[in-house]
């Protein structure tokens, strides 16, 4: 068409583009982000924030998991607690003739630490080479095998030093449970001592004891055998030393034996 310019120059004509706001507008309209763009900062924290929602789910429900193992561990030493067999101490004597109460004492603590040894022997030997998955039901074995044994020292320290816990059969054993958790002796002269034992405050200082003692005994579910050397000696360690606490109590408020009156119960076994 004569006059119309040429293509070629028409093509030519067009200014280049440059960099600058034009060059930034364009970008945008064609819906690729700009260096700076907040587009890119929106996506990452978008994944960051959906990863770490999930990392909270998983959070919580390993906790409500573990919440759940420790109301469980907690029943279980309630429920056990009565079933557990305490000598009275006119069987203790007989067992130990010509021993005084210190000496028995030292008898029944010396029993008590070599069984909680084993026990924690045993639980290092079966955890030689740990599986993940087994290890909490192996503390909780463990705590629970150790508890037993010193439920029943701490029962028989107080037939020993003329302490025995009043009330029914289930109350005694709940009393002596409740002195398991504190580390401490039973005030028999105190009605709120032994009667604290018997509602919540009971479950909560569980609670509290067997976090502590699943932490302190981490260690015993180490690989090829050490968790059981650990577990032996710690379990040692734990079990004198709850028996020294107890034993500073119940000297201060002893009763000597000869002005015992006898027991109408007869003997406070916890069958």
């Amino acid at each position: 068409m004569a006059g119309s310019t040429p293509f070629r120059k028409r093509r030519s004509r067009q200014p280049e583009l440059t960099t600058g706001p034009d060059q930034e507008a364009a970008r945008q309209g064609d819906g690729v982000p700009a260096p700076g763009d907040t587009v890119g900062t929106h996506v990452e924290r978008g994944r960051t924030a959906s990863l770490a929602a999930a990392v909270g789910r998983g959070a919580t429900k390993g906790g409500r998991g573990a919440r759940a193992g420790l109301s469980a561990l907690v029943d279980r030493l309630i429920a056990n607690a009565p079933r557990i067999p305490v000598r009275d101490l006119a069987t203790l004597r007989a067992q130990f003739p010509g021993l005084g109460p210190e000496e028995l004492a030292d008898k029944l603590v010396t029993g008590a630490v070599n069984a909680t040894s084993t026990v924690g022997a045993g639980v290092g030997a079966a955890a030689m080479l740990p599986v993940p998955p087994a290890m909490p039901a192996e503390l909780a074995a463990e705590i629970a095998g150790v508890a037993a044994v010193e439920l029943k020292l701490i029962a028989e320290l107080h037939e020993v030093y003329g302490l025995r816990a009043p009330g029914t059969l289930r109350q005694r054993s709940l009393a002596y449970l409740a002195a398991w958790a504190d580390e401490r002796g039973i005030d028999v002269t105190s009605p709120t001592t032994v009667n604290a034992a018997l509602g919540g405050q009971l479950r909560r200082e569980l609670r509290q004891q067997i976090l502590k003692r699943t932490f302190r005994n981490l260690p015993n579910i180490a690989p090829f055998m050490i968790g059981a050397t650990v577990g032996a000696v710690m379990n040692r360690r734990d079990t004198r030393r709850l028996a020294a606490k107890v034993r500073i109590d119940l000297r201060a408020r002893q009763v000597p034996w000869d002005a015992l009156p006898e027991a109408p119960e007869g003997p406070p076994r916890l069958p």
